[in-house]
């Protein structure tokens, strides 16, 4: 009874009746629907699909953390697999990530309904007559591997699931930018082979509790270029919100909160270490969906597929016109002049909507006896709530001719390359005037993703006369990827290769003195430099624990002097702010 009743909810949700005597290849979510397959159970199902439909490609690329190649399922009505040859044909192509974190599959259950579906009801193959559907059916192996029934506390089923960190103990959804997973470096090489013109990372929620089944991340609106900014705001996300109304799956922006929903909610910042904003990085929309974690699974995988039927239907619709908004999107970037790298939400600025919740209650916790929070179900509401979600830049760069980057850097490198960034080399040693930044202040988190992440990093802009040698790189900033390029290698970006430790070695003093040895030779540089006997002085009077410290005020001489290292802080990657003819090969 179970296989009838769903099999038939998802006939009606999408497709209609079926056909009498139709064989249809089983998904194990409709024999139960509070279970999801485990990772061979679903590469075998695909394995199968891919057998009898000649229309669906089923591919390994790399591999992963886990040891095991990541698939992707690429479904083409024409048989065509050439993502080049699709473009020329004028398709839409569509990306769909699932399993980043094993805990929340809905999305796996989903999606194998959804490519069944599409693949055994030709007639309804209309839909995705121009839109190629690229899935990728578990993107953290390790973690699926990693199975088990309690990790997700706060979550109502499946009875079974995967867990959230990989075979590293990694989040994935951390590593775009720093790629530290061989999962993360496979997902680069997928992601610019098909470059996708619209992405969706499957997921399920955390936080406070309300009516809704389904809940959303569109990526910030503010941190697009105008023409893909326009095709999110006045086309995608009307049509969305409309189409998951219409099909009885009410959307709402994702719930984050500072407290309780009904104090409003505050628009998702996905900075690029996020599936979405690496993704719009690339100047692709990107959505992150999150079914709420209360709701029963069953309900969770039908919103989930919901979701994925109307953006389908909005391809079909306006494949072309985001298309378009798209490469208009890359040109605008390639010759901007400048690019906002950090930003703040604005509680100045708000819309609202009617939010569908339940009355947030305290009573005294069993445990501690303080107060504790609850949502009462006995007390649903509808009530105008503020939605915040604008964004200000809180930092601006002008955008630089190139950055040349010492091969040293080798990690760094890589990165761009897998990027699809266009590398130069100097073909010999070459001397030049470039911009510089000395870091002259940053924080550090405790440890986090493997990393000690900084932020809040303030540079000093210096003009050096600098010697290259040959083989550094040359990345010159107007081509498609100069987003990422601008974004990475500026220091002060919240994901730069700064920020992921990539340049801490450029941290550390090297050299030193020696008190006793560099008391005389301090003496004489202040008498032969009158003017740092005046700075010193001043330093004193400003700040007692200098006056106080004869080893801080020989430290002061000493990184005033032609001794200290001019390589302390000096972040090592220069920008070329006018053309120049260089040496490459």
């Amino acid at each position: 009874m179970k296989f009838i009743r769903h099999f038939a909810f998802m006939g009606i949700l999408f497709f209609g009746h079926f056909l009498c005597g139709q064989t249809l290849t089983p998904v194990p979510f409709e024999q139960n629907d509070n279970a999801t397959p485990t990772y061979p159970e679903v590469i075998a199902f695909y394995e199968q699909l891919a057998a009898r439909h000649p229309q669906l490609n089923l591919t390994t690329w790399g591999t992963t953390d886990a040891g095991f190649p990541i698939h992707t399922a690429v479904l083409s009505t024409d048989g065509d697999f050439d993502p080049v040859a699709l473009r020329q044909k004028g398709k839409t192509i569509f990306l769909i990530n699932n399993a980043i974190h094993p805990g929340e599959p809905c999305g796996v259950d989903a999606s194998m309904l959804l490519l069944r579906d599409l693949l055994e009801h030709p007639e309804k193959q209309a839909l995705i007559k121009d839109v190629v559907l690229v899935v990728i059916p578990v993107y953290n192996i390790g973690g699926a591997l990693n199975r088990g029934a309690y990790s997700r506390a706060n979550q109502n089923g499946p009875a079974a699931y995967g867990f959230r960190g990989n075979a590293k103990n990694l989040d994935l959804n951390r590593d775009f930018i720093k790629c530290d997973s061989k999962n993360a470096r496979t997902f680069t090489r997928i992601f610019h082979y098909w470059q996708p013109d619209v992405f969706v990372d499957n997921h399920t929620s955390n936080g406070a509790d309300y009516q809704y089944t389904m809940t959303l991340i569109a990526t910030q609106k503010d941190k697009l270029e105008p023409p893909l900014a326009e095709v999110l705001t006045r086309v995608f996300e009307p049509r969305l919100y409309a189409g998951m109304a219409a099909r009885n799956f009410p959307l709402t922006p994702y719930v984050n909160v500072r407290s309780t929903p009904d104090e409003g909610i505050a628009g998702f910042l996905d900075l690029p270490r996020y599936s979405s904003g690496y993704a719009a990085l690339h100047h692709c929309l990107a959505f992150t969906s999150e079914s709420h974690m209360l709701k029963p699974y069953r309900d969770r995988v039908r919103g989930t597929y919901a979701l994925m039927v109307t953006m389908l239907e909005i391809l079909r619709d306006e494949g072309a016109r985001i298309r378009a908004a798209r490469q208009k999107a890359i040109g605008a970037a390639m010759q901007k002049d400048s690019f906002d790298l950090n930003w703040r939400l604005d509680f100045t600025q708000k819309d609202s909507f009617l939010f569908k919740g339940y009355e947030a209650r305290y009573k005294p916790s069993v445990i501690s006896g303080k107060d504790r929070l609850w949502y009462d179900h006995e007390a649903p509401y509808e009530k105008w709530i503020p939605f915040y979600n604008t964004y200000r830049p809180t930092a601006r760069v002008a955008r630089p001719v190139a950055y040349l980057i010492p091969q040293a850097y080798s990690e760094v490198i890589d990165r761009l390359k897998w990027n699809g960034v266009q590398t130069r080399r100097l073909a010999k040693d070459t001397t030049l005037d470039a911009e510089f930044y000395y870091i002259r202040d940053f924080k550090t988190r405790d440890a986090y993703e493997g990393h000690y992440l900084h932020s809040g990093v303030e540079v000093e802009k210096k003009t050096l006369t600098w010697t290259f040698h040959a083989g550094d790189y040359v990345i010159w900033v107007e081509q498609p990827a100069s987003r990422y390029i601008v974004e990475t290698l500026e220091p002060q970006g919240a994901d730069s290769f700064f920020a992921w430790n990539f340049f801490d070695g450029i941290l550390q003093q090297k050299e030193y003195f020696s008190s006793y040895v560099f008391e005389d030779l301090a003496a004489e540089y202040l008498r032969q430099n009158p003017e740092i006997a005046q700075q010193l002085a001043a330093a004193k009077a400003a700040d007692p624990k200098l006056a106080d410290s004869a080893r801080g005020q020989l430290d002061f001489i000493y990184k005033h002097s032609p001794h200290y290292e001019k390589t302390h802080r000096l972040y090592p990657v220069g920008k070329l702010v006018s053309k120049v003819k260089l040496p490459l090969r």
